[in-house]
């Protein structure tokens, strides 16, 4: 059983709840960590995103700050960091506007995120041809160069925060490095489909892993590095119908953490597969109690593991504490 450690709190924003955190490794060793919170709960005009690091393995961090602005009506939210293969450190998040019916991913980049005072790029869009579109997971690189994004998008305008059961599932290709994205696929699954995130296999052949309401994760097989996309079908995984975090190792086997509960959220349990996602072994139980949510993960190359979750987040008219907590472990402790 692992003791995760509170590393920050709604009071510490100055708000009344917090959660969605996301966490990235760099390779100087600094931990930068995300999440989001403003307004009276989630979803709220005055959604911001807050960044927070640490340069001592995760034992402290510094004060969290707000690195990206609501607007005119529009919240910032499901921010998400990830180290591209150049090095740079990415912060993607979404932008919503439910009365304008504007909904898209935006994006800074931070060059030099080991620098003393690291300084990030001016936001710009990350451009999807869709009416509604948002992302939640880190990008998959391919072994073959391309870049993909897991992307949830809609074909028609959306007057609300979600798009409900005509949201889509597809991913954004990008083969210039991130200066342009194409969007490809358009997956249905059982309602509250979204938040995918993308594995490659060693055949070459993509499969996407979607958070679904069915009481299973579900999932859809690429053949053609994702430009075209199989119908959606149950996994046999069950999951709480919550965001869940599913990334190779670099020894290769695959890491999952979700709430293995098909009803509730929880418990979070992280466990391993050598065979590509068909059986999984192991298990270390990162946090076992309720409410215990959206998991992230970053790898050291000393094999340490970093991930983070949100408990008793205080929205959606629950009260709780809204705490952000980090787990460090190693793969020799899921398997037991």
């Amino acid at each position: 059983m692992n003791t995760p450690q509170v590393i920050l709190t709604a009071a510490q924003l100055g708000q009344t709840w917090a959660g969605i955190p996301g966490i990235e490794l760099t390779p100087g060793g600094r931990l930068f960590l995300s999440c989001f919170s403003g307004g009276d709960t989630e979803p709220h005009p005055e959604n911001t995103a807050y960044l927070t690091t640490s340069d001592d393995g995760g034992r402290t961090f510094a004060a969290p700050t707000a690195i990206v602005l609501p607007g005119s009506g529009t919240r910032v939210f499901d921010p998400t960091l990830w180290l591209d293969p150049l090095g740079r450190l990415w912060l993607i998040v979404n932008r919503g506007n439910q009365e304008t019916a504007e909904h898209g991913v935006f994006a800074r980049i931070c060059a030099e995120p080991d620098a003393a005072v690291p300084a990030w790029g001016e936001e710009f869009r990350v451009g999807y041809a869709a009416p509604f579109s948002f992302r939640m997971n880190k990008p998959t690189v391919l072994t073959t160069g391309e870049w993909l994004m897991p992307v949830t998008h809609a074909a028609q305008p959306v007057h609300g925060w979600f798009a409900g059961p005509a949201q889509l599932q597809g991913v954004g290709i990008s083969r210039d490095q991130g200066k342009s994205w194409s969007l490809h696929g358009a997956v249905e699954a059982p309602h509250w489909a979204l938040e995918n995130m993308i594995m490659e296999r060693r055949d070459g052949s993509l499969v996407m892993y979607i958070r679904t309401g069915a009481g299973v994760i579900w999932q859809s097989v690429s053949a053609d590095r994702g430009l075209t996309w199989s119908a959606g079908e149950a996994t046999t995984i069950a999951d709480a119908g919550s965001r869940f975090f599913i990334r190779a190792l670099p020894d290769g086997d695959w890491l999952l953490i979700n709430s293995p509960d098909p009803t509730k959220r929880t418990g979070l349990l992280a466990r391993l597969s050598s065979d590509e996602g068909a059986t999984w072994h192991g298990q270390l139980m990162l946090d076992d109690r309720d409410f215990v949510s959206y998991p992230d993960a970053a790898f050291a190359a000393d094999g340490t593991i970093y991930a983070v979750h949100d408990r008793e987040r205080g929205a959606y008219g629950r009260s709780g504490p809204g705490e952000i907590l980090l787990s460090v472990f190693r793969k020799e402790e899921i398997i037991g």
